[in-house]
């Protein structure tokens, strides 16, 4: 331990120093540890409509921390590990405002799968290894003291085998299934639609195989933005067509095993509507790293942003303040991007990574080139390989995972890390909580296009717009959140209503997003935001 901290110093001592003369506790944010051991390390995680929190790692790897309850062993004789059951859970739903958790049952592997909400707020799980290899899995959330458990789907079975995929949830809220291992193709749940050949992700693949869990975006025309390697195209999913083709992005391959991370920033209807979306890829390993496991290769610095639906788009470069692989990029309340986790030399892969990067940046897409980037408080667990971070309702963001080796692995560098953290933005420090509002009404549902009032409270009188934006819960891994987006709503200004107990009142009329393709049909955190400072979200369900 002594060793690896002393090489981060030293790595780090040039970036430190340039940093303007603050010390580490100056800098923004703030950090605080949920669980010591949640049982399991997350692989995958995404947030439910109730607030809990789904946790998903592989099965075939051995034992857990986290027993299930009698009467729930798991039996598979050709588990590599445990062939004679396995008694010890690989998935738990966790519940933040209480800090409790249970085991879940999940029977076939989700080693490396992917996942999406559907409308009804159900957790879709696909694809995985060996015998998850073409599984579809459902979660339907319910309220903490419930038992809701993991289903698995004998049929209908995914068309191929989907290893290191990626979902996203379409307009008419259906889900498409992209990709993954020796799967150059797109299937849909449900099966209704027919699936297409994408012969883009077998031109995308090279000797790295960085073609796996490539990151997709659905745009408001309702096309599919693609990236794998180093390239992107503009696809339909209705006619499997590539209606497009984006230049390659300066600085080489940055999807799996590459490590880099990217996000679509916030649908804003102002300055044109929400048909100028605009996409960033951020980090990636060196070419080759994952070829010649050349873990101490640095990672890159650079940042790509794009506008896809631009008449001549091109990337535009900016640099990090730090190398990055396997960061994760969280859309936060505000329309900023957080990049969080990951490491500064190697690629995705076990034992393929070293250098942990501690700190968090701020990614602010409406500054300058060049002063995009802010340094934020950094964490002092390393979270490598299959580690995630979700946006929770509250404003913070879970963090979870890592565990860089085949089976669990403790007292190593870099061991397995079954804790449990929370970072909070500055928005969230305790001299801005006079700003924060509290979302009194909203309404459960909303369908598009519709009108709708959300009434807030503020303690100091409002100046200026209360923003409400729309946070959807993606499903976290392997450095993409599959499915994520934020929507700003139409508002009109803050109108107060009354003032009482020292708050203020107010109500802001909202116009709920014109359609799927703006933001698909699903549970959505509603986010009043005034002046930079959110309140806690109230789930509303956008319905077709």
């Amino acid at each position: 331990m002594k060793q690896r901290n002393f090489r981060f110093f030293f790595f780090h001592f040039p970036i430190l120093f340039s940093l303007p003369l603050l010390s580490l506790a100056q800098l923004p944010g703030t950090w605080e540890l949920l669980l010591e051991n949640a049982g399991i390390a997350s692989m995958h995680t995404a947030v439910t409509h109730f607030g809990t929190v789904v946790l998903l790692d592989r099965t075939d790897i051995g034992p857990s921390e986290l027993h299930l309850p009698a009467g729930h062993c798991r039996y598979d004789p050709k588990d590599r590990a445990l062939p004679h059951g396995d008694c010890t859970a690989h998935s738990a739903l966790f519940d933040p405002s209480t800090l409790s958790f249970r085991p879940l049952s999940i029977l076939t592997d989700t080693w490396c799968s992917s996942g999406q909400f559907l409308p009804d707020g159900t957790l879709l799980q696909t694809g995985g290894d060996l015998d998850g290899l073409r599984r579809f899995r459902t979660f339907s959330p319910c309220a903490p003291n419930l038992p809701c458990d993991w289903r698995e789907l004998h049929a209908p079975l995914l068309v191929v085998g989907r290893w290191y995929a990626t979902n996203q949830i379409l307009p008419d809220g259906s889900i498409i299934i992209v990709g993954g291992r020796a799967a150059p193709s797109v299937e849909f749940y449900p099966p209704s639609r027919p699936y297409h050949l994408f012969p883009f992700l077998a031109a995308a693949e090279d000797s790295q195989m960085d073609n796996l869990y490539p990151f997709v975006h659905l745009l408001p025309d309702g096309h599919l933005f693609v990236f794998a390697n180093s390239r992107a195209v503009l696809y339909d999913s209705d006619t499997g067509a590539v209606i497009r083709e984006y230049p390659p992005i300066p600085g080489g391959p940055r999807s799996y095993p590459s490590a880099g991370s990217s996000a679509m920033l916030a649908l804003d209807i102002a300055g044109g509507g929400y048909l100028h979306p605009a996409i960033v890829v951020c980090g990636g390993a060196r070419f080759g790293a994952f070829l010649h496991r050349d873990t101490d290769a640095q990672a890159d610095t650079s940042c790509g942003r794009i506008s896809p639906s631009d008449e001549n788009p091109v990337w535009a470069m900016e640099d990090m303040p730090f190398p990055r692989i396997m960061g994760d990029m969280v859309m936060l309340p505000t329309g900023d991007v957080l990049i969080i986790n990951g490491a500064m030399a190697g690629s995705q892969g076990f034992e393929m990574a070293t250098q942990p990067c501690f700190y968090p940046l701020l990614y602010r897409p409406d500054q300058p080139s060049g002063l995009r980037f802010m340094t934020l408080t950094p964490t002092t667990i390393a979270r490598m390989y299959h580690s995630t971070a979700n946006l929770l309702p509250d404003g913070r963001v879970l963090v979870a995972g890592s565990n860089p080796h085949y089976f669990y692995r403790f007292n190593v560098e870099f061991s397995t890390e079954l804790r449990l953290e929370a970072f909070s933005p500055e928005y969230l420090s305790p001299d801005r909580s006079n700003l924060r509002p509290l979302v009194v009404v909203a309404p459960e549902k909303a369908g598009y296009g519709e009108t709708f009032d959300v009434e807030v409270s503020v303690e100091l009188p409002v100046v200026g717009i209360i923003e409400v934006n729309l946070a959807s819960a993606p499903f976290s891994t392997h450095s993409f959140s599959q499915g994520q987006r934020l929507v700003k709503l139409e508002v009109s200004a803050a109108v107060e209503q009354s003032g009482e107990d020292g708050r203020h009142f107010y109500r802001i009329s909202c116009t709920a997003p014109p359609d799927g393709g703006v933001a698909p049909p699903g549970y959505y955190m509603a986010f009043a935001v005034n002046q930079g400072v959110p309140s806690v979200a109230k789930w509303v369900q956008l319905v077709l």
